[in-house]
């Protein structure tokens, strides 16, 4: 599956990507993403795992195109006691921030989710000091919740606070409970 707008693409992730990712993920400058493989092999794994996880819907994940160039990765993980609920999370190489790549990327997943998946509700936390990821809720039009106290581990395994932001599905025909 591929998702496209403008010189922005989102597809299902390959294990080509691998090497890519780890040189993304690891660059020094990421400080609210937590994932920092140890090696490509390692990411190849986690790759590997990705595949599984989908067939369970308990994460979606694609890789960011920027044209030809592979330049980041995001992804929905499941609410596994409230599969109406989906929770994004996204991360782009330094090279390409403040472009807006970030911000198609979300609208372009959050499509996938409510018509493909048919989520309810869309999630995104991000570090209060994350003012880049907060913009993109903002742009995508997401509404801030609130704080949330020591949710999250970061780098140093410390834990910290996050915004949440949420949008609900304007699709009446979204999955409910059953």
């Amino acid at each position: 599956m591929e998702l496209k707008k403008g010189k922005v693409k989102i597809r299902f992730q390959n294990i080509s990507d691998a090497k890519r990712f780890y040189e993304i993920l690891n660059n020094p400058s990421f400080n609210f993403f937590s994932a920092h493989p140890k090696s490509v092999k390692d990411e190849v794994k986690w790759l590997k795992k990705s595949v599984k996880k989908k067939k369970e819907n308990f994460e979606h994940n694609f890789t960011i195109l920027y044209g030809k160039n592979v330049v980041g990765g995001i992804g929905v993980k499941i609410n596994q006691h409230r599969k109406w609920i989906g929770e994004i999370g996204y991360f782009l190489d330094e090279i390409y921030w403040g472009k807006g790549i970030t911000s198609i990327a979300v609208s372009l997943l959050e499509k996938y989710c409510f018509k493909e998946l048919k989520l309810h509700r869309i999630e995104i936390i991000m570090s209060p000091k994350n003012k880049a990821s907060e913009r993109v809720a903002i742009k995508n039009k997401y509404k801030k919740e609130g704080l949330m106290n020591s949710i999250v581990t970061n780098r140093d395994k410390k834990w910290g606070d996050c915004f949440m932001y949420s949008k609900i599905n304007p699709n009446k025909k979204a999955r409910g409970i059953k």
